[in-house]
């Protein structure tokens, strides 16, 4: 991938038609935010331009997604936004995994797919990036963009909770409330708001937790049989994954989520000095020093003593 800067990706948009805009499966507010900000500013510059996933994407993001049309069109452009590996692009996007033109990225185990592209591990949240790539396209930010970038920042800091939230990212939020984001409305839905379902599968997960290594380690479980008896649905499970790092005394929470192909889809958080991102490299993952993620095939006992161990060997 040969890296350019903020600018020509800017260029490079502007000259584009046709853009099909990609986001990693199991979609998160960040990716969300980056492909609907995007895909806003790129109308405004008269393109088509439309937002796509392997997966649905949840309803309650539906104060960004609604007022989007729907745009028929055979892409002539292709874009990724916060989307590290084509191994994140799930079934429905595969076909696209070669015809990557850019990819606009923050995490630093990008593993360098894509034509062209500008990736900024120290950026608290991607839509960061994006807001820099619009304000170059010269699309002046309406509340519909602002709703979408602050959405990004919040989400992917924890509402300002997680290292990665660095001065520019509270700077860049506050602009977007500037521009209208309805900051109280998203804080509330993201972190204040759960489903019944979420309480019920939540409390299976936490009371399946289990430490080691005197109590630096926690590991929760989703198993399907969980997800049948909560009737909880995967996106009723996001952000679920920090619960374990919350324990006085943990440095690297796991949660080990059983997949329907019978794999184990691992999300690891860190409280401190651990690179979760090279603990999950060993298995093929990746993604941030403090906040990383893999899959890992075996039975429940082998991923959990595997994963375990490779953690353990990072504190």
């Amino acid at each position: 991938m040969k890296t350019i800067t903020i600018e020509e990706c800017a260029k490079h948009l502007t000259e584009a038609e046709n853009v099909l805009i990609l986001m990693h499966k199991s979609p998160d507010g960040d990716a969300i935010g980056c492909a609907y900000a995007l895909a806003y500013a790129l109308r405004k510059c008269g393109k088509q331009a439309m937002p796509v996933c392997s997966d649905p994407i949840p309803a309650k993001y539906g104060y960004i997604t609604n007022a989007l049309t729907v745009q028929e069109f055979a892409p002539r452009y292709i874009v990724t936004v916060d989307l590290a590996d084509t191994q994140l692009f799930g079934d429905k996007l595969l076909p696209y995994k070669d015809r990557v033109d850019l990819c606009l990225d923050h995490h630093g185990s990008n593993t360098g797919y894509a034509k062209y592209g500008f990736v900024d591990a120290g950026a608290g949240a991607c839509t960061q990036i994006v807001k820099q790539v619009i304000d170059s396209m010269g699309v002046v930010i309406d509340q519909t963009i602002a709703n979408a970038i602050f959405t990004g920042i919040v989400t992917d800091t924890g509402c300002f909770k997680y290292s990665n939230a660095a001065a520019d990212s509270y700077r860049m939020a506050a602009e977007m409330m500037e521009y209208g984001a309805e900051s109280f409305m998203i804080n509330r839905l993201m972190f204040d708001t759960k489903s019944r379902q979420r309480l019920a599968i939540e409390k299976m997960a936490l009371d399946s937790m289990k430490f080691y290594r005197d109590g630096q380690i926690a590991v929760i479980f989703l198993t399907k049989e969980m997800f049948a008896r909560s009737g909880a649905e995967d996106s009723d499970t996001e952000g679920i994954a920090g619960l374990p790092r919350q324990i006085e005394g943990v440095k690297i929470g796991i949660t080990v989520k059983e997949k329907e192909d019978g794999n184990y889809k691992i999300s690891m958080r860190s409280a401190g000095d651990a690179d979760v991102s090279a603990v999950c490299a060993n298995f093929g993952g990746g993604g941030h020093k403090a906040a990383a993620g893999c899959t890992v095939s075996g039975t429940l006992e082998e991923v959990e003593r595997a994963v375990v161990t490779a953690a353990g060997e990072a504190i």
